[in-house]
């Protein structure tokens, strides 16, 4: 049954809340989409909004009661504009073809901010959907305030990511392997639109489909695109250098996507899906979270390749667009895959230059980044507190300094910056690599703690400090210390699940 529509005064604050619907996504060919209102929520109640993102958007939700709030966000009522829906796309998960779309979110809409960018409002957790094949459409507790915690975490990290404007809980109970709180997520992201959903637009065999959404795609995104001779050509560039800056990113906090599936690589570069998800703590390029990467796929070390076999599958879904000719359109894109390479090995390399405030650019570079890597790899150095220490900050981990190859590899690492041996990086080099060198990371066991607290404790306390520390991850604050601690020897083995 559809959810009502708020009353004259709960929509006369609503209205006055900031919102502004304007959506363009539902002018495509119904293939595209269903139309549906999220699912009854008995009792919903806030957990937690993002007042900051908030004020970004232009919205004003401080003159909503906590229960209005709690109503908007879990899609019980619907302010003036928005028209929910659900998306189609596919997506190769793990290597595997398959036909999907939002089987647990709806998109309220398009959301214009006071400086006009144009965003998506998804509730995530909302309930069934057509696309929800015989799933339930719930999420529960813990995951969505993983990927608030993550996702807001990412965005202080300065990498490209989806954000999180609030969490609610239902009031129902969800059924995993236990009874679990019922939540709703609602996600701003600057697109659904993913490789995933040109993936499903092929797939119908209809090219006037696939062309319309190319139109829609780079209307949304990259709209100087549509002068070029090869609008699809153009689209796929871009794309690709976006995923390359995207996943050197990555790499650059530590971050493990954990599933690099087609349907969770957008086409704005912004990070999505924060399920199995984790950071690194002793570095080690195959590590993996992910209890059902049985196989390594989605490895750390893993995912600049990842990235150019989502990038292939992409370009297969943009042949017919590229040219008439199937055997020119495949050449031009085999090319382009090619292309791709070299502009990841350069978005890696100079991440890691400034990573080590390497000056200028050297052929020898990556040999020296990816020789300290392997030095840190025999130690089990971490990760994040290694290259913070190279950063002047902190002391080294004392079994990187003991291992063989580390004083010649501090002695070609000085000689490249141009000082003294065993001197510190200069003021401006320092700068810069604590620029890209964070202190805090929001670690996978102080998130597990976080979330345990939360969901078996109702105890919002460890949540609410993990996600205060993790906004400021570049400050050296004294008070901050416990959250930069690698993890007890107890959490070595840790495993992440999807949560659905």
């Amino acid at each position: 049954m559809p959810n009502e529509r708020p009353s004259s005064e709960e929509q006369d604050l609503i209205t006055g809340s900031g919102f502004r619907f304007d959506t363009q996504y539902t002018q495509l060919p119904s293939v595209f989409y269903r139309l549906g209102d999220p699912s009854h929520a008995p009792q919903p109640k806030v957990v937690v909004v993002n007042d900051s993102l908030a004020q970004e958007l232009g919205l004003r939700l401080e003159s909503l009661a906590s229960e209005t709030k709690a109503a908007l966000f879990s899609g019980q009522i619907l302010p003036n504009g928005s028209i929910p829906f659900s998306q189609a796309y596919a997506g190769h998960q793990f290597g595997g073809f398959t036909m999907l779309g939002d089987g647990r979110a709806h998109v309220l809409g398009e959301h214009l901010t006071p400086t006009g960018r144009r965003v998506d409002i998804q509730l995530k957790g909302s309930g069934r959907t057509p696309y929800s094949r015989g799933g339930d459409g719930r999420a529960t507790l813990g995951p969505m305030l993983r990927e608030y915690v993550i996702s807001e975490a990412m965005a202080a990290l300065n990498v490209p990511t989806t954000r999180s404007l609030a969490v609610v809980t239902t009031g129902a109970r969800v059924l995993r392997d236990q009874p679990l709180p019922g939540a709703i997520l609602t996600r701003v992201a600057a697109s659904h639109i993913r490789i995933g959903t040109f993936e499903f637009a092929a797939a119908l065999d209809e090219p006037k489909h696939l062309r319309q959404l190319l139109n829609h795609a780079v209307d949304r995104h990259y709209p100087e695109l549509a002068r070029a001779s090869s609008p699809a050509l153009a689209l796929w560039d871009v794309v690709a250098k976006r995923q390359a800056a995207l996943v050197a990113a990555w790499m650059r906090v530590g971050f493990v996507h954990g599933v690099m599936n087609t349907d969770n690589v957008t086409l704005s570069g912004e990070t999505i899906d924060y399920g199995p998800c984790a950071f690194i703590d002793s570095y080690a390029a195959a590590t993996v979270f992910s209890s059902i990467d049985e196989g390594g796929r989605y490895a750390f070390g893993n995912q600049p390749w990842i990235a150019r076999w989502n990038l292939a599958r992409f370009a297969e879904t943009l042949l017919p667009l590229i040219d008439d000719s199937r055997s020119r359109a495949v050449a031009i894109a085999e090319e382009r895959l090619a292309q791709f390479q070299t502009w990841m090995n350069e978005a890696w390399t100079e991440m890691m230059r400034d990573k080590l405030g390497l000056p200028g650019q050297r052929e020898d570079d990556r040999s020296l980044a990816t020789d300290l890597l392997e030095l840190m790899e025999e130690t089990s150095a971490d990760y994040t507190n290694t290259f913070r220490a190279l950063s002047a900050a902190a002391v080294l981990p004392p079994e990187l300094e003991r291992a063989r190859g580390w004083e010649a590899w501090r002695a070609r690492w000085d000689a490249r910056c141009e000082r003294a041996r065993g001197d510190e990086p200069g003021a401006a080099a320092r700068d810069r690599m604590r620029h890209a060198n964070p202190a805090i990371i929001p670690r996978n066991y102080l998130v597990e703690e976080a979330l345990d607290a939360a969901v078996e404790s109702a105890d919002l306390g460890p949540f609410q400090r993990l996600v205060a520390a993790v906004q400021t991850p570049y400050e050296e604050q004294p008070d901050l210390a416990p959250f930069q601690a690698p993890p007890p020897d107890s959490f070595r083995n840790y495993q992440t699940f999807c949560g659905t």
